[in-house]
This record gives C-alpha cells, sequence and structure tokens, in this order.
C-alpha cells in the first residue's frame, strides 16, 4: 500500500542555529515534494542565518559559519521556496513542533505570507510515537530495515521520514492512505499555534500556558484588553502574536 495523494505533499527537515523558534535560524533546507503521480521534486539549499552558528550546532549537522557565508539569506530565498510548496500538504519528523513552526517564523521574519491554513500536516514522528516510541534512526531501521547513513543531512532525513511514512502506511491499515486520514488518526487536525500557546477545545480557541490556562481567548481580550498588549510585546514567537491578532480581530467585527 502506498501513500494515497490528492495533491501533492512536501516533507520538509531543516537544520538550524538551535531550537529556539522565536530566536534561532535555519541554516539548511531541504524539501521532498511527492506528487499524486509519486513523482519526487527535491529543493535543498544552504542558508546563511545572518547570526553566528553555535559550536554546539554545528557539531550535531556539520554546518559551519564558513560554509554558510556565501549562502543566501532565508530573505532572498523565501519567494523561490513558497512557490515550490504551493498546493502543498507538509509533512516532517517532529515537524508540527519544530520545523513547520520554525520555517513560518522565517516566513515572517522575511515579511512573506506563507501560512500552513488549509494545508494538512502529516508529524511521522507522532504516528511512530504513538505505535512504537523511538527516534528517526531507529524508525528508519525498524520500518524500512535500512541505516540511515548521513542523518542530520536535512535531504537525507527529509527523505528517510517519507520513505517511513510510506511503511508506516503499509504496517498500519488503521492509519489510512491519505494525508486526511493520517492527520486525523494522530489527532493534529486543528492547531491553533505552533508554539501551543493556545489550543482549542469544542471547537474554542482557549488559552494553553499562565493565568488564563483552560480560558477563552475572545473572553480574556474582552475582559482584560491589556493583556493582548502584553503578550506583542512579549518574548512569544510571531505566529503566535499572528493568531492572537486574528482572534482579536474576529472579536472587534463581532461587536
Amino acid at each position: 500500500m502506498k501513500l494515497n495523494l490528492t495533491r501533492p505533499i512536501a516533507f520538509i527537515d531543516l537544520e538550524t542555529t538551535g531550537v529556539n523558534i522565536s530566536n534561532d535560524r535555519i541554516v539548511e533546507i531541504a524539501i521532498v515534494k511527492i506528487l499524486p503521480d509519486g513523482t519526487r521534486q527535491v529543493k535543498r539549499k544552504l542558508i546563511n542565518p545572518l547570526i553566528p552558528i553555535p559550536s554546539g550546532a554545528s557539531d550535531v549537522h556539520g554546518i559551519t559559519d564558513d560554509m554558510v557565508k556565501d549562502a543566501p539569506s532565508f530573505k532572498q530565498v523565501a519567494n523561490e521556496i513558497k512557490q515550490f510548496m504551493d498546493n502543498c500538504d507538509m509533512g516532517g519528523y517532529n515537524s508540527n513542533r519544530f520545523d513547520v513552526p520554525m520555517l513560518i517564523e522565517e516566513f515572517l521574519r522575511a515579511g512573506v505570507s506563507f501560512s500552513a491554513d488549509g494545508r494538512k500536516l502529516v508529524d511521522v514522528q507522532k504516528v511512530f510515537h504513538m505505535m512504537e516510541q523511538r527516534t528517526l534512526g531507529a524508525a528508519y531501521k525498524f520500518y524500512c530495515n535500512k541505516v540511515l547513513d548521513g542523518a542530520h543531512s536535512a535531504e537525507v532525513d527529509a527523505t528517510a521520514t517519507w520513505e517511513v511514512l510510506e511503511a508506516q502506511i503499509e504496517r498500519y491499515p488503521q492509519i489510512g492512505d491519505t494525508v486526511d486520514s493520517i492527520v486525523k488518526f494522530t489527532g493534529e487536525d486543528d492547531i491553533v499555534d505552533f508554539a501551543r500557546r493556545f489550543v482549542k477545545e469544542n471547537g474554542i480557541e482557549v488559552f494553553n500556558f499562565g493565568k488564563h490556562k483552560g480560558k477563552p481567548v475572545t473572553q480574556v481580550l474582552k475582559e482584560e484588553p491589556q493583556y493582548y498588549d502584553w503578550m506583542m510585546k512579549g518574548d512569544f514567537a510571531m505566529n503566535t502574536k499572528q493568531k492572537l491578532t486574528e482572534i482579536l480581530n474576529r472579536t472587534l467585527l463581532k461587536k
């Protein structure tokens, strides 16, 4: 059984200066796009993060300041990447927690409009953890019976992620063979913001942190409008601030 696609899905993998969505930057991006007919297209780019790459990060992915000094910044390639991913659902390994929010932050910083709204987001790690509880290298060995040579090379990891999902579809008929069925199975089909500062309960956005945890966002914005200003000035991800503003604008329109 193979992945049954109605539109392309782009498997992404990022190498970065660190794991802080708000402050770190992309140093390499690989996108493996699978078309409904099974055709594969690949785009890989080194990115100059315009900030130093910590030695600890270089130790993980092998990318140094010298390797990216002549590479384009994300802003310079943002439109090219956006166009490559047009009309695509998205997949990855731990992508809903890291790669997708990091990518969206970079688009926001570059001033390029890119949204995950309307895209199905398939996180292969979520399927794996729900079924087997392992890592990408172990997943590749477990599902594909291959050794993941070149791990932490973005293209290698993105390609391996796609192969793992194909093997998961074969092994677990209950997850289905469509993007919709897999996203529904993993329970991640209704993300508000990728930092999970907001979640949906019964279709209503509520706070997922702090003193207002569990309260509807619209209620807090009406009762304590200064909370919006506090969050917009705070150290929150740009995507979180963007979603908060969208909720505020909807709230104002209903008045």
